[in-house]
């Protein structure tokens, strides 16, 4: 038994929907022309509708990758403010504290307050509001807390 004198269309062997809508609809062409020559006729007519549709699902998956990763770009920006915006507070709340402290003990310990309210702030606040913390700045951060600390005690 050839090809040519079969006029059942073989079974679908993939599990993807659109092979198995195409050879139904090509099944039932053949079904309805009866020969093999009209049964080809109607494949190359069905042939550029099943482009189409796979034209459109492929843009459909696109559109579906592109949403998700839409979305997880958003999620992480969203994260990244909230990261940020309590970063600004959390380094407010020290930089008040250390200024308030540093006054507050001004009087007693003025090497503590040399320290509370000098350079520390400020690599403080580079670390934690600015998210810098370089070598170099740490550095000058450092030689200047040595420098205040010195003149303060030369006073």
């Amino acid at each position: 038994m050839t090809i040519e004198n079969s006029s059942a269309v073989p079974a679908p062997r993939d599990n993807d929907p659109l092979v198995s809508a195409g050879l139904e609809i090509a099944m039932k062409w053949g079904q309805a022309l009866g020969s093999p020559e009209q049964l080809k006729i109607a494949l190359e007519a069905l042939e550029p509708q099943l482009q189409r549709e796979h034209l459109i699902r492929v843009k459909q998956l696109d559109m579906q990758a592109k949403k998700v990763e839409y979305d997880a770009r958003e999620k992480r920006d969203k994260l990244q403010h909230q990261f940020k915006t309590v970063s600004l507070i959390v380094g407010a709340v020290f930089s008040i504290a250390m200024l308030g402290a540093g006054v507050y003990v001004a009087k007693d310990a003025w090497w503590l307050a040399s320290l509370l309210c000098g350079p520390s702030l400020i690599g403080m606040a580079l670390i934690i509001i600015l998210r810098r913390h370089d070598a170099a700045i740490m550095k000058a951060v450092t030689d200047t807390a040595n420098r205040a600390t010195n003149a303060a005690g030369q006073v």
